[in-house]
């Protein structure tokens, strides 16, 4: 896949990235089925398989239970230029959620989160909203604290993973990227991904395949639907999608790839043979 500049960051991103909480977290998850966590050998072959796609782009969190860590670990075994994006805000212990947005806090996340990846500096670093987006971005101590380690040199790009509109066109002003939903059944924040994109900011899109939740029921090609609607905004970087199943991620690759193929059909076609469906 052909990559994509992550707004004005000098970071390029594939135009499918890939979802990690299933390496480190099965607990409080919404997915439509229970799964084990994956070994280190199937979580490396994911990786592996990944790359080979096209995909460079990983999304993690200190949220999704040890999935930072793993991460560092694998990707010590397999040295390649991965853009990874990761979160402060949320942590997830014993099953439970808690929120913390102080500078104090925010500064150790990022410590830790550079000694779990084994990175100098962290390509993207997202606020993880605990839903009160415009109050965390106009009065919590957390986006100074961001950005004064952006300053630094510990983090190359600032943004938020945002529960909002109102809180997703506020991050598009102050931040360098920002991380909306927007799926065959949420639109509304597409604001923010149009807004972004006037302003020249990155946009990911989280929970692009309904979290695992499309019902082929009710629309007989639901990746293929839901992929077409995301990518014909100009404005979106890149669908961060999940999943352990290795024919779901070459096929989920595929579809994308036929898909930015038609949007685009001036550039060179990627060496895939036509798509598989499959709602993973």
């Amino acid at each position: 896949m052909e990559l994509r500049l992550l707004g004005t960051t000098g970071l390029r991103v594939s135009p499918l990235g890939l979802g990690t909480v299933k390496f480190g977290r099965n607990q409080g998850v919404k997915y439509p089925q229970s799964f084990e966590l994956p070994s280190d050998e199937e979580a490396l072959a994911l990786l592996d398989m990944a790359w080979d796609l096209g995909i460079n782009l990983l999304d993690t969190a200190p949220a999704y239970g040890q999935s930072e860590e793993r991460l560092g670990r694998l990707l010590r075994q397999c040295q390649r230029d991965w853009v990874i994006v990761t979160k402060v805000g949320e942590e997830f212990r014993d099953g439970v959620s808690s929120f913390d947005f102080s500078a104090a806090a925010t500064r150790a996340s990022i410590e830790r989160s550079l000694r779990r990846l084994g990175v100098e500096a962290l390509d993207t670093v997202l606020i993880h909203s605990n839903g009160d987006d415009l109050a965390l971005l106009e009065q919590a101590e957390v986006l100074p604290a961001l950005l004064h380690l952006q300053q630094a040199g510990w983090i190359r790009a600032v943004g938020m993973s945002s529960k909002t509109i109102a809180g997703g066109l506020r991050a598009v002003e102050c931040c360098d990227v920002v991380m909306v939903t927007y799926n065959l059944a949420q639109r509304q924040e597409l604001p923010v991904i149009r807004a972004a994109h006037a302003a020249g900011k990155g946009v990911f899109i989280k929970k692009g395949l309904l979290s695992g939740h499309l019902d082929p029921r009710v629309n007989p090609d639901p990746v293929q639907t839901s992929l077409e609607l995301i990518f014909a905004e100009p404005g979106v970087s890149s669908v961060v999608a999940g999943t352990l199943n290795p024919l779901h991620l070459r096929a989920n690759v595929m579809t994308a790839e036929s898909i930015l193929q038609h949007l685009n059909p001036a550039k060179p076609a990627g060496a895939f043979p036509p798509p598989l469906l499959t709602a993973g």
